[in-house]
């Protein structure tokens, strides 16, 4: 089923949803936390799997440094993923390849920055998977990762029936 053509409506089904780290995200908490922050990748995970468990989706988490690993579990997601979560960090900016596999994916794809990637320096201003992705949440810091599962249950119509209308979205 075509990205846009999914539903917006609830389900007590559960969804799958795999969010993917690129390069680096490893070192979130010690690496430019003037810009990243200090949380940690881990602190991250911890929350998007609480944050999943309210929601009733399952969640794969993986981080690579290798651009390789993550074609790889792209390609694998489209099998076993309904929606996919990607924080592609520095290849953002470089990679048609991952922008190819995006492409590939039929589910919605979230593409997620922890800081407002628009605002930044030249090199880090314009990524080219934005195009490929269903959308884009950006400068949010660790909390965007909430949002982009929420977002990802909600374009799946995978939200749990005990949520809240004002926070279901506008149909």
């Amino acid at each position: 089923m075509p990205k846009a053509d999914r539903q917006n409506g609830a389900s007590d089904v559960t969804a799958r949803i795999t969010i993917l780290n690129g390069p680096n995200l490893n070192l979130l908490g010690v690496r430019e936390p003037h810009i990243y922050g200090t949380t940690t990748l881990a602190e991250i995970e911890s929350t998007c799997r609480e944050a999943a468990g309210f929601l009733n989706v399952t969640l794969a988490f993986h981080q690579s440094n290798h651009e390789g690993e993550l074609l790889d579990l792209i390609h694998a997601a489209r099998e076993d993923t309904d929606a996919l979560i990607i924080n592609p960090a520095g290849l953002s900016f470089t990679s048609i390849a991952l922008f190819d596999a995006i492409k590939a994916f039929d589910g919605p794809c979230i593409e997620l920055h922890l800081s407002n990637i628009q605002a930044r320096d030249e090199l880090h201003r314009h990524s080219k998977l934005s195009a490929a992705a269903t959308a884009v949440i950006c400068g949010l810091g660790p909390y965007g990762y909430i949002m982009a599962l929420q977002a990802a249950a909600q374009r799946l119509g995978k939200l749990p029936a005990t949520m809240a209308n004002g926070l279901r979205g506008i149909r």
